[in-house]
Parts: C-alpha cells; structure tokens; sequence
C-alpha cells in the first residue's frame, strides 16, 4: 500500500507515513481469535487495508502466558504503527484483554458479529465507552454488605472489573427462599432498556440483587455486556446455570 497523500510505499497496510507525516487510517477494527488476529483498518467509510497476525499457543501453562502475552504485544505494535484514533474490539476476551493492556488509544469493545460491517454502519454514534475507574471504586449505595463472603466479593470483583461496568450498587440481602445448594452462584440478568443489568448473587437461601450500571446506552449493546460478565463469572467457577 502506498501513503494516500504523497504515494510513499508502505510496509504494512494502514501505515503512519513518515515521509509526510500522515496518517492512512483513522481507525482499526481488531477480531481476536485466540490463535489469531485479522486487523482491518478505515479511513472514514473507506476500508483501507487488512492485515493478520498468527500465533501458536503453547500446552504448557506458564509458556502459554508469556505466548498470550507476546501474541498481544505483536498486534498491539502493529496498531500503533496506524497511529489511529480509535480501536475497536471484538472476539477472545483473554487476548483482547492483554492487547488492551498494551495501549493507550481510545480502545471500543463490540459485538462479534461482522464487527467491521458494524462499525462502518454506527460510525459517528456512541459506541461502548471503556471505562477507567479502579474496580474497587465501583462499589458504592447504601447497601455495603455482600453475601458470600470472600467468594461474594470475587463474584463483585469479575463483575467490576470489565471495562464496560461503570458502577455497582448491592441491593438488601434477602434470607427468606429455599435452597439447598451450597457455595455462592452468581448471574447477571437480561439487560434492561437502557443497558444496566442486574447481578444475582444466591447463597443457599440467601439472594441478593445488586444493579449494574453499564456504558451500554441500550438493550442490544447491554445484552452484549451481559454475556461478557457471565463467560467471565464461569471462567471464575462462580456462574449459576
């Protein structure tokens, strides 16, 4: 690809010029696989390139980490090679999450389906804004206990640390059902009309309902948010089916 305002050679699709001092792309849209990586970068409406990156991860744990966090240091470089203004993100959360780690651009997480198509058609509009508070201070309301104990309190910890969830507010514990199932379960619930979801924490008979308040601005982008939560509260062995 050459640069598409003095028609320098490029070495990779969407380059910064440094000829000219240019950028060819304002924006990239990245699909995580977790042995790959395709990149497409826009410029406006206009899909300027696309690129690959591959990986093969490793069978041993401790290898496997240090592979993940290489493979993410790769396509992070080759994103600030763009110098683009903008990030969007879709797929493997392990490998998005390590990617986004590594940069400092405005980074947008969206659905994965036909991310790039999706991107082109709500170009302009508010997409899903990362959030940069400390999961610790997302907690807040005037109901400050949980149930469960330190698991109650890694389930709240799952849930606040997605970039997505902007606070959390735990409602009143109610100790009034039946259940004899033991060790705490957690789910978040369908999200509503304007994108918070709620986290049901259950205890044996003790429920708790806690409001997540989202970046979401609706139900079909906090629906998205919501089985993000819930992979992620499974990865953790806390998911209630």
């Amino acid at each position: 690809m050459d640069c598409r305002r003095c028609g320098s050679p490029l070495e990779r699709p969407g380059d910064y010029c440094l000829v000219c001092n240019a950028g060819n792309c304002d924006a990239v849209v990245v699909v995580f696989e977790r042995d790959r990586a395709e990149l497409t970068m826009l410029d406006g409406d206009d899909i300027v390139g696309r690129t690959a990156l591959t990986t093969v991860p490793e069978d041993d744990p401790e290898a496997r980490t240090v592979e993940l966090r290489n493979f993410a240091g790769r396509v992070a470089d080759d994103i600030r090679r763009k110098r683009p203004e903008t990030v969007f993100a879709a797929g493997d959360r392990a490998v998005l999450r390590e990617t986004r780690a590594q940069l400092h651009h405005e980074f947008y997480r969206i659905a994965a389906d036909d991310p790039v198509e999706r991107v082109l058609e709500r170009r302009g509009e508010r997409s899903l804004e990362v959030v940069e508070t400390a999961p610790r201070e997302k907690l807040g309301g005037s109901h400050s206990t949980l149930i469960g104990g330190r698991s109650g309190r890694q389930a709240i910890g799952v849930v606040a640390d997605h970039p997505h969830v902007k606070k959390i507010v735990p409602g009143p514990i109610d100790a009034g059902g039946t259940g004899s199932r033991t060790g705490l379960r957690a789910k978040v619930t369908r999200a509503g009309d304007n994108g918070n979801l709620r986290l049901l924490l259950r205890d044996g008979s003790s429920v708790q309902e806690n409001r997540v308040v989202t970046t979401a601005m609706d139900r079909e982008t906090g629906e998205f948010v919501r089985e993000d939560l819930n992979d992620a509260l499974a990865e953790a062995e806390l998911r209630e089916e």
